[in-house]
This record gives structure tokens, sequence and C-alpha cells, in this order.
């Protein structure tokens, strides 16, 4: 008689990337890990929930670490390229949250480099949608920890794969306003912890390169009618584009906020409402410019047969990672939404700091930018 681990070996997945989903689950929760190594063991925290009482056992040791990432420190004056720890006790709980998120605050002098662990938990709570910043404690000896703490080794701690295979859970025909037939895919599996979904416009070909839509979802833009982004906008054009052009595909990925969650982008709100431009907020939260992955677009394609296609995109950084995982791009069209007073300085961001292919918009829209 087989034992159970017969048939189940090697069907769970990478094991080093299944402890990473597990860790930046338990970080998510505020629940501490311990992630261990060769030269010891370190005790992390998401700094981005942790309770307070949990907040102030890390702080009653001296050895307690408040952890920025190298984007974070860099706003704070600091010319490093990895990540900062400072001493916690320097820091009430309160203090730390702001430290983290506020952008004047003075350049840390009593600093030292994070440690490998502590930096690979900042990667954990960017997979976790939270601020990449941890307290951490660099344990000694037998230290009286909760036994259900979970633990991993570093070296089993890896980001996962570009490359994996999605399926399909469900579709169902939805139609939609102005007469235009679509078709709901929903798809899940890969490195995303939510459900994507793949909306097919008419009868696309695949004989054909297909017209296609890589949409990142925004909520605000998307189901509000927010005035401080182009995303409704361009959502609704898309959607009559593909269903003009006879058929196409609109991904919509949940990568809200450009890939750092819905509550770090109205932070990023936050601080763009003091004079940051959309890159500059992001920094300031400790992110890189732009954290979304096109990789989950790449697969849904091609689980749907998709592998040429005519994008409806501004953003070159979209050619490219398509491209890069193995998507032939045979053509760009641009996709646009409307210039407002109030979302003028975003789509000039997005223009001058990330090459999005805007000239001709914001040619029309100088008039307005000028008052007349």
């Amino acid at each position: 008689m087989s034992t159970l681990s017969t048939p189940f070996a090697g069907l769970l997945g990478d094991a080093t990337e299944i402890a990473f989903e597990r860790a930046a689950g338990e970080l998510r929760t505020g629940r501490p890990i311990v992630i261990e190594s060769d030269d010891g063991a370190t005790l992390v925290a998401a700094l981005d929930g942790v309770t307070p009482h949990i907040y102030d056992l890390f702080r009653e040791f001296g050895g307690a670490r408040l952890v920025i990432s190298a984007e974070r420190a860099q706003t704070l004056g600091l010319k490093i390229d990895h990540s900062v720890a400072l001493p916690l006790r320097s820091f009430d709980r309160k203090a730390a949250q702001n430290f983290a998120v506020v952008p004047y605050v003075p350049t840390p002098a009593d600093w030292e480099p994070g440690s490998d662990a502590a930096s690979t938990a900042l990667d954990l709570c960017k997979y976790a949608l939270l601020l990449p910043a941890v307290i951490s404690l660099e344990l000694t000896g037998e230290a009286a920890l909760p036994a259900d703490l979970f633990r991993i080794r570093l070296d089993r701690l890896r980001s996962p794969s570009p490359v994996f295979e999605l399926e399909i859970v469900s579709e169902a025909d939805v139609p939609l306003a102005g007469n235009i037939e679509t078709r709901f895919v929903v798809m899940r599996g890969g490195p995303a912890p939510r459900d994507q979904v793949a909306v097919i416009v008419g009868r696309p070909d695949p004989a054909k390169p297909v017209p296609v839509r890589v949409h990142s979802a925004c909520l605000t833009g998307d189901m509000f009618g927010s005035l401080r982004c182009d995303c409704g906008d361009q959502l609704r054009n898309a959607i009559a584009r593909l269903s003009a052009a006879g058929g196409g595909v609109l991904l919509y990925l949940d990568q809200e906020g450009r890939g750092i969650g819905i509550g770090n982008k109205m932070r990023a709100y936050s601080l763009q409402d003091d004079g940051f431009d959309t890159i500059d907020a992001n920094s300031v939260l400790g992110f890189e410019p732009d954290e979304r992955r096109y990789e989950y677009a790449a697969a849904m394609l091609a689980k749907l047969g998709f592998r040429r296609i005519v994008l409806l995109t501004n953003n070159p950084d979209k050619i490219e990672g398509l491209g890069t995982a193995g998507i032939e791009v045979v053509e760009r069209q641009p996709l646009t939404g409307t210039p407002t007073v109030e979302n003028l300085h975003y789509l000039y961001t997005k223009a001058q700091r990330s090459n999005h292919m805007l000239a001709d918009l914001l040619a029309l829209a100088s008039p307005m930018a000028a008052g007349e």
C-alpha cells in the first residue's frame, strides 16, 4: 500500500515558490515569521498591520530594527542601493508608521544595511500588497517563540516564476451597454493570489493578429469615474474599439495602483495632493516606479490561443513585457482618455517620466494646461 506522500510528490509545485507565497500570507495577516539561515534566525513582521502588542514585544529588545527599502531610503537622502535598518527603540508604533510614509523626515544618521532576511521580507511585503517596511529581530540562542510561528529557510524563499499555466475557472456571456457582445472568462493560477478576468469582445479571429487591451484594475477610475486619471475612459474606449474592430480581448488585471494595491494607492494619492507626481509618490512609499508584471497577461492570452496581437496602449513597457513573455506584438495602436484639469499632471508625468506615447493628446490639452 502506497503512502500519501508518494502520489502527491512533486504535484504541489516548486517548494521555494510555495514557501514564498505562504510567508507572504502570514505577513499579510499581521503575524511574524522566522527566517532562518546559516548565520542564525531572524524574526520579522510587516509594519503595515502589525498589532500594537506585537510591535511592543519587538521594541523591548535592544537589537530590534525598523527596515525600509532602498527606494524609501533614497527619498530620505541616503545614497545607497540596499535596504536600511534603524534601531526600533527610536520609534513608537505611530512614529515608525510615519517614518515609513511621511516624505519630509530628517535623513537618518544611525543606520546599517538591512540583513538578507529583512530585505527578503520587504519583497514578501510587496507581494502581499503591503507597505515595504518591516520590523526585525536577530534571534540568539533558544528564543522562547510560539511553536506555531511560520519558519522558513532563507534559501528556500524565492519569488514565483514568471512561467506558469492557468486554468479557466468559469465563463459566461455578459452583454454590455451599447449592444456590445462579450464573454467573461475567469482564470486562476500562477503567482497572483486573486482571479483574473479576460473579456472577449465580439468574435476575435485567432488566425489573425487579435486586438488586445491589457488594462490594470483601477477602482477609482473604472468604477467611480475618478478625474485623477484616465483609466475609466481608456477602459470604456477600449471595449468600444474592440467591438468596432469585430472582436478582441480586454485583459482586466488585478494590479491596482501600478501594482501596489488599493491601500498603498490611496497613500500615494495623499502624497500627490502634497505635490508629488505618481512616480515620486511611489518612491516615497518605498516602491519601484511601476511594480506591475505582464507575464500574467501573456499567460492569459496563451490560454485563449492568441499569441499574435495588435496592442492598444501608450505604454512601451507593456509592449516589451508581453514580447519578453512570448507574445508577438505586431502593431501598436494608441488608446487615450479625456484630458481634464484634474488629470493633466498625471498625463504629463506618464509622458515625461515613463515614456508613454501621449504627444498628440497633450498637444491638444496644452491650452487647458495654460488655463485658456
